[in-house]
């Protein structure tokens, strides 16, 4: 056996300590950086085996039932409209950001009702502004529980529902 073919099998090196493990730092950051996307892949197959209705139905049917109340009040009071109207296209258009969300996880769903007729016969602002900051609080709830796919959605809609509470107030 030669020498140098000798030498480059020996287990120990030749200062007599242990090699030092393939885990470098710059690999454990690495894998650490990599934890986060798939524990997020795994939680992809929300609601396809669970029994609970997915929770952004009733972030839909509040948007649906918010819009209507904010036109309601607007209906009730026309100089609402620059404070009111630009809340009842956002509501809007949650709802339907919210439907198309839940329709991509389950296409068989059927399509939403009209929204529910206001609580009381004319709402004013206090009743928009209560019923959009329960919508953010519910929505922001809601959030923490989804996978990161769908936190963007739902973040966006407790923002705006906040946004609006605040510009009601």
């Amino acid at each position: 056996m030669n020498a140098v073919a000798g030498a480059s099998r020996s287990a120990a090196p030749p200062s007599g300590r242990e090699p030092r493990t393939a885990w470098s730092r710059r690999r454990l950051l690495a894998a650490l950086l990599l934890v986060p996307p798939a524990l997020a892949g795994c939680s992809l197959a929300t609601g396809s085996g669970s029994d609970e209705p997915d929770p952004l139905i009733a972030l839909a049917d509040a948007a649906r039932a918010d819009a209507a109340l904010a036109a309601a009040a607007l209906a009730a009071d026309p100089d609402l409209a620059e404070s009111l109207r630009p809340l009842v296209d956002a509501r809007t258009e949650h709802a339907t950001a919210l439907d198309a969300e839940v329709a991509r996880l389950d296409p068989d769903r059927p399509t939403p009702g009209p929204p529910p007729p206001p609580a009381t016969s004319q709402p004013g602002l206090d009743d928009v502004r209560r019923a959009v900051l329960a919508s953010a609080q519910t929505a922001s709830e809601v959030a923490l529980g989804l996978p990161a796919e769908r936190i963007g959605l739902v973040a966006s809609v407790a923002a705006c529902c906040s946004t609006y509470a605040e510009v009601l107030g």
